[in-house]
């Protein structure tokens, strides 16, 4: 039995996904267009913005695939998808997620729900500027995954382009919405040295190769 189908797991999932859904039809704060990162997180709290249940098993997927050692995560919010990071490099026995969350209230509540399925000790969660906190992450990163601010997915891809492993995977979720332009453009250039593809799951995910 893989990870995804414990009870211990498959509980905290099922419970943030219902919760996500009803989410979805819940008003939100209104965020001006010129709020800041850190503004817009503090006004979005409690809003999940998650990963879609076949983006997680897709996610899951592409990590026991590949085998990472290290993943990294830009955009924990209650750690969904985290918890699809953190089942695959539990059961290929090897690997570790690094995460980082801007929000506070959300890094408090990932952390108990990776702890609640048991996780917890294949994650570390940093709390912060993902420019910040992943300054100083060490390569080689073996898988990227980017669903956080959207005008910050090409930034935080450069900044750990350079520890990228060979045929490291960089996956991007939501790139139907108009703030991946930049990001898309970029990693569908031949010239920035990927192979891209966008997968009909969700909002769309981008998975893109390290391919030098």
């Amino acid at each position: 039995m893989n990870s995804l189908s414990a009870p211990r797991v498959r509980t905290v999932l099922n419970r943030l996904h219902a919760a996500a859904d009803l989410d979805e039809d819940r008003p939100h704060p209104h965020v001006d267009a010129g709020a800041s990162a850190q503004e817009r997180a503090d006004l979005l709290a409690g809003a999940y913005m998650p990963i879609s249940a076949r983006g997680g098993d897709l996610l899951y997927a592409l990590i026991r695939a590949a085998r990472p050692e290290r993943v990294v995560e830009f955009g924990t919010s209650f750690g969904i998808s985290t918890l699809y990071l953190a089942a695959a490099v539990t059961d290929n026995g090897a690997g570790h997620v690094l995460t980082t969350e801007l929000s506070a209230a959300k890094v408090t509540a990932a952390r108990a729900n990776l702890a609640e399925a048991g996780l917890q000790d294949a994650v570390t969660v940093l709390a912060g500027d993902a420019l910040t906190t992943l300054a100083d992450t060490p390569g080689p990163i073996g898988v990227l995954l980017l669903d956080g601010w959207k005008e910050l997915c090409l930034p935080v891809l450069r900044l750990l382009e350079d520890r990228l492993a060979p045929g490291a995977l960089v996956v991007a979720d939501d790139v139907s919405f108009p703030g991946m332009a930049p990001y898309l453009e970029y990693v569908r250039d031949p010239a920035a040295g990927y192979v891209s593809v966008e997968f009909p799951v969700g909002d769309g995910m981008e998975i893109s190769c390290r391919a030098r």
